[in-house]
């Protein structure tokens, strides 16, 4: 029999990022946009990464197919329909509003087609999702900050802000500014850290960008002080393992410190961060622990409570979802033992 995934909340995908290739084609041709292959696997046998600059640097090339308000809509019905298979019952989800300007593409465009696509996928999947405006950390921080203030006139279609693009040179100590104009307007506020840089970073990211979640974290566990800091305050990482092993942050997903993480009481949770590109959605990241740690029902439930605990929702809304979880891990042992 099939066993029912997991209820849980995606809380790292950048929508770019569940650009599967079929799509990517559809959209080249519809747009008349030079590809270099129009077959779907041969672009996907580039996806051999080395670090994370080898792989950003196929993807942003490849969002240049994506130019009209119907692109951005196909993308994030594409994401919720695949993320509702996989369990997700809530997601936010990061985009780049740098690159589509770079491109030539206007906010408005942007905004209209993803959050149309938020709108129907709560409708006809029952999905809820929300957007976080992600600012390229290696355009710097006046950029963020021009950014944000263009990006106001559509407040009302995003809930927060967040860092991303290459870690290491782009300290979040760049970003201040922006992140300090962002709690203002009362948005919330993650940033990647720990994935490439080190556990500064991380200090960075939480004392200087008060952020309420960080991204990756992985490089945490170097420092016995910050594990201690971030379980004491129950600071949500939302960790992408498939991602860290396609980008060489980890050699191998039995390398991978989330066991470790999970010991140490930290409030882990699990993401895709790019599926298109890693090899997976969260349904698989999950799947793939699983079988290379052997982790037990008890500890897959943890994953998915510390999803909703780190969703930022209404309590009332977390509880229901909580329940949700519980309610799965009962239907699992009572399964398991024959009941």
């Amino acid at each position: 029999m099939t066993v029912a995934k997991w209820p849980v909340a995606e809380l790292h995908v950048h929508i770019e990022g569940t650009l599967e290739t079929e799509l990517l084609v559809a959209l080249a041709r519809r747009n008349d946009v030079a590809l270099p292959s129009y077959d779907p696997d041969v672009l996907r046998e580039l996806y051999r990464f080395t670090d994370l600059q080898s792989f950003l640097d196929i993807y942003y090339a490849n969002l240049a197919v994506l130019r009209t308000e119907a692109d951005f809509y196909d993308l994030g019905m594409a994401y919720l329909t695949r993320a509702s298979a996989a369990g997700v019952r809530r997601a936010e989800i990061f985009f780049d509003p740098q690159t589509h300007l770079a491109n030539g593409i206007q906010l408005d465009v942007v905004f209209g087609g993803l959050t149309r696509s938020l709108v129907d996928a709560r409708e006809t999947l029952g999905i809820s999702a929300d957007l976080i405006l992600c600012f390229l950390r290696h355009l710097g921080g006046q950029a963020a900050l021009e950014t944000l203030e263009a990006a106001i006139p559509f407040l009302d279609q995003f809930i927060g802000v967040g860092l991303d693009s290459a870690e290491v040179g782009f300290p979040p100590s760049l970003f201040t500014e922006a992140f300090a104009k962002a709690e203002a307007l009362g948005l919330h506020r993650v940033a990647h850290a720990g994935e490439e840089g080190g556990p500064d970073y991380v200090y960075e990211a939480l004392d200087l960008l008060g952020v309420e979640r960080v991204d990756h974290g992985i490089r945490a566990v170097e420092d016995p002080r910050l594990v201690e800091l971030l379980r004491e305050r129950q600071i949500p990482l939302t960790v992408c393992p498939l991602s860290n092993v396609c980008l060489r942050a980890t050699p191998t997903l039995g390398a991978h410190p989330l066991p470790a993480m999970l010991a140490a009481g930290l409030l882990v949770t699990i993401s895709s961060d790019d599926p298109a590109y890693f090899g997976g959605y969260v349904d698989d990241n999950l799947d793939a622990l699983q079988n290379e740690f052997g982790l037990d029902h008890a500890q897959m439930a943890t994953l998915a409570r510390n999803s909703f605990r780190a969703a930022f929702l209404p309590e009332a809304e977390k509880r229901r979802h909580i329940e949700a979880v519980q309610e799965h891990l009962e239907g699992l042992l009572r399964l398991t033992s024959g009941a």
